[in-house]
């Protein structure tokens, strides 16, 4: 790991893994997909559990996907989503987004959902992406933007989990309102054909409530965050037992709504650097 990489505030704990596993092209990467064809080669940096990779990958085959993680053991299970879709051209290796181990212009494509907000260089990790591009081909980036989460009703102990979860993002050394910054960033990083655009999800359906508010309830007492803020001097285990009771009673509102904005870009590397 390169000495600019922050510690990755979530960790991989189930409750972590079961929203990532939700993330889809269609729901995660819709701004890149007007530029997905047969036959290109993308990288697919922080791939995760793989979910986004396998679409990636059924979009552009018979050309090729090459997923990256920081995490070794999440590779495991990117592989198995993508063996699940009978995809045969990936693949998969373990990389620093800081100092990409690929040759200049290797890839028509360079992708990171959710990546740079938890980085400890983003703009050095936009250069190393923007490096292994080739002219022509295109660097997208999607990041949340967490001071804009905003949700009804308002249930005791909610901004308290947002204090607390910007808290121990920044002191891991990320930065956890990304998405208003990528510009910047990508600017920062030599890129002056940026299209900059944002969506958002939505969790309103009880369904949806009751898996978002119980996956941040869970990740709030027993994932790496929760012993990451207990640790760090943040907040303490009753405050956390605390902020998760809210969110589950958050969930439980008939009338429940939660929406967060994301930042996305469009890198475009000039055909002469």
């Amino acid at each position: 790991m390169s000495e600019k990489a922050a510690v990755y505030t979530h960790g991989h704990h189930e409750s972590v893994l079961r929203s990532h596993r939700w993330r889809t092209a269609a729901n995660s990467a819709a701004y890149l997909l007007g530029e997905l064809r047969p036959g290109l080669s993308v990288l697919d940096v922080g791939c995760g559990p793989g979910t986004i990779t396998a679409d990636l990958a059924g979009l552009v085959a018979p050309g090729s996907v090459t997923a990256v993680d920081a995490a070794p053991d999440v590779l495991g299970r990117a592989r198995a989503a993508v063996a699940e879709r009978g995809l045969t051209n990936v693949e998969f290796t373990v990389a620093d987004v800081h100092a990409l181990g690929f040759p200049d212009d290797s890839f028509d494509v360079v992708h990171a959902h959710q990546v740079l907000q938890h980085v400890g260089d983003p703009v050095q990790a936009l250069r190393e992406m923007r490096r292994v591009c080739r002219p022509g081909g295109v660097v997208a980036v999607r990041d949340s933007d967490y001071a804009t989460m905003t949700w009804h009703p308002a249930v005791p102990g909610m901004d308290d989990w947002l204090e607390l979860y910007r808290r121990v993002a920044r002191a891991n050394g990320g930065e956890p309102d990304a998405g208003r910054v990528l510009l910047s960033w990508a600017r920062r990083a030599g890129f002056t054909e940026v299209t900059a655009t944002a969506s958002a999800w939505c969790f309103a359906t009880p369904e949806e409530r009751a898996w978002w508010s119980g996956l941040w309830a869970d990740r709030t007492t027993a994932s790496d965050y929760a012993r990451r803020a207990v640790d760090g001097g943040h907040a303490t285990e009753a405050e956390l037992h605390r902020i998760a009771a809210a969110w589950r009673q958050w969930g439980q509102a008939g009338d429940g709504w939660f929406a967060l904005l994301h930042g996305e870009l469009l890198c475009r590397v000039p055909e002469v650097r």
